[in-house]
């Protein structure tokens, strides 16, 4: 059975495929995890191995996954950090260190995006 990797890529910056979401380059070369449930990924182009994780703000989480994205529920909610760590069960300096990771995640991302985005889409011109 094929695994879809459509939405990975290369995370070593100096391979020619770093970013390149889709580009055939990828497999899954094992898993890890308490019961295996995240990807080792293997790149064909530069032979690097790494998580499936690796570039995301989960990268190196600690916290279960639900626990997680619970935290960043109620951060997009504009729920405040001491409320978010109360409601989801963790330390708050845990809520502020999984806000920096999201903020400087969702900048990147904003920033592929606009970079990928047509001309006439990105407004006049300043």
């Amino acid at each position: 059975m094929e695994e879809d990797l459509s939405r990975s890529c290369c995370q070593r910056p100096e391979c020619p495929d770093f970013g390149k979401r889709g580009h055939g380059n990828l497999t899954v070369c094992g898993r890890y995890g308490k019961t295996g449930q995240y990807r080792l990924l293997y790149c064909r182009t530069c032979k690097a191995r790494f998580s499936e994780r690796k570039g995301t703000p989960l990268y190196r989480s600690g916290l279960p996954p639900e626990k997680a994205l619970a935290v960043v529920e109620h951060l997009a909610d504009r729920t405040g950090v001491r409320a978010t760590a109360r409601l989801t069960g963790v330390n708050r300096n845990t809520v502020v260190r999984y806000s920096r990771l999201l903020g400087e995640h969702a900048r990147g991302l904003h920033d592929e995006f606009v970079a990928l985005s047509p001309p006439d889409a990105r407004g006049p011109a300043r």
